[in-house]
């Protein structure tokens, strides 16, 4: 039974924004262990987990995000089938972006799955699979962005509370990663320097 003025889609789509929210920093957590973030050097200067805590998110982000579609089965108007929600190739309205979600929810899946066996992998192998979570991450914007919540093939309306707020961690998860690229290369170029000197004092 849902509470008061709350539709199954409105249930669907608050389960979408809380999966955004998950895969948001669930990569950004990720992010500050590439950065080698310290919480005991740096804000909140106490010692925390935050590896453990990035696992947890994954775990949640995969839980919500397979949660997210399953109450459209109970929508009367369109009809959804469970075929529609796991291959939403057919599905009676928006195959595209639906499709897309489909995709995103795989991709998390695998990554989840991997990681949890990433000590039987080898490390080049998990890492390949766990840096598909910004396919994943992109999907699942490019999802939450594209759909109309109401399921009626509306225009979007790109300042809508929700739009806006998958916006607001599109950018976010951008910019850190950029950032975190150039931080890569700052730490490739030093020592590429010192291998051509000593190549040179050979």
């Amino acid at each position: 039974m849902l509470p008061a003025g709350i539709t199954v889609l409105d249930l669907s789509a608050y389960l979408g924004l809380t999966a955004v929210a998950a895969i948001t920093i669930n990569i950004l957590l990720g992010l500050m262990m590439a950065f080698r973030y310290s919480p005991v050097r740096n804000w909140p200067h106490h010692r925390f987990n935050y590896f453990r805590l990035h696992n947890w998110t994954g775990y949640f982000a995969l839980a919500i995000t397979l949660l997210h579609p399953l109450p459209l089965l109970l929508n009367k108007s369109p009809k959804f089938r469970v075929l529609d929600i796991f291959y939403p190739v057919h599905s009676p309205q928006q195959p595209l972006e639906n499709t897309i979600g489909a995709i995103a929810l795989y991709t998390i899946a695998l990554v989840v799955i991997t990681s949890y066996f990433r000590i039987q992998l080898h490390r080049r192998t998990w890492k390949a699979f766990h840096f598909s979570i910004y396919l994943a991450a992109a999907a699942l914007f490019y999802h939450s962005l594209f759909t109309d919540p109401d399921l009626k093939g509306a225009p979007i309306d790109w300042l809508d509370g929700g739009k806006l707020f998958v916006e607001s961690c599109a950018a976010i998860i951008l910019v850190t990663s950029i950032l975190r690229a150039r931080h890569a290369r700052t730490k490739v170029r030093p020592t590429s320097k010192a291998q051509q000197q000593a190549n040179l004092g050979t």
